[in-house]
């Protein structure tokens, strides 16, 4: 459910708003989605588990435009990439996305503003709230997600393992070769 509007609205729209509308009228939704209907989401998760949790307000910069606050948060799992197993992450990020009617004025706009905290995009009249939520989530992630200390079972070459390895040499075989 998406607060602040009726449910047949979203469930019809598929999360779609008038973006230029939405920040005119200072508009505010939020909502829940689960990570295993993203489905580029997912595909960067280990199990499909989690939700999206994120929040979408309008409204206008100090020069006029208009421009959208979002919010995601939730946690999903993703693969360690020192031991490969799974390693839960927050996703936690806020971005200010200022519209632009197309490409040459966002080119245009972006030059103005000079502020690399602020995203120019293009605005649309059918603009799927959905997949921006996604895109945020995603950008939030690591590019390589590591446990800040892996646990001690899970690390290859570790305990009884290691052991095993340390003692056989990888050159045993070129000795047996010399004789």
């Amino acid at each position: 459910m998406i607060a602040g509007f009726p449910d047949s609205a979203f469930a019809m729209s598929a999360f779609v708003i008038d973006a230029f509308e939405f920040s005119r009228l200072k508009e505010q939704a939020e909502g829940e989605l689960a990570v295993a209907d993203m489905a580029r989401l997912a595909g960067e998760t280990v199990d499909r588990a989690g939700t999206i949790k994120w929040s979408l307000s309008g409204g206008a910069d100090k020069l006029g435009h208009p421009q959208l606050k979002l919010s995601v948060s939730g946690q999903v799992n993703l693969v360690c990439q020192r031991c490969l197993t799974a390693m839960p992450f927050e996703v936690s990020s806020e971005s200010v996305l200022v519209l632009a009617k197309d490409e040459e004025s966002a080119d245009a706009i972006e030059e103005v503003l000079d502020d690399e905290s602020v995203d120019v995009i293009v605005g649309e009249a059918e603009f799927n709230v959905g997949y921006l939520v996604e895109d945020e989530a995603l950008l939030a992630l690591p590019v390589a997600p590591k446990h800040e200390s892996c646990p001690a079972q899970a690390l290859p070459g570790s305990g009884a393992e290691a052991a095993a390895t340390e003692k056989v040499s990888p050159f045993s075989v070129l000795k047996n070769l010399k004789q």
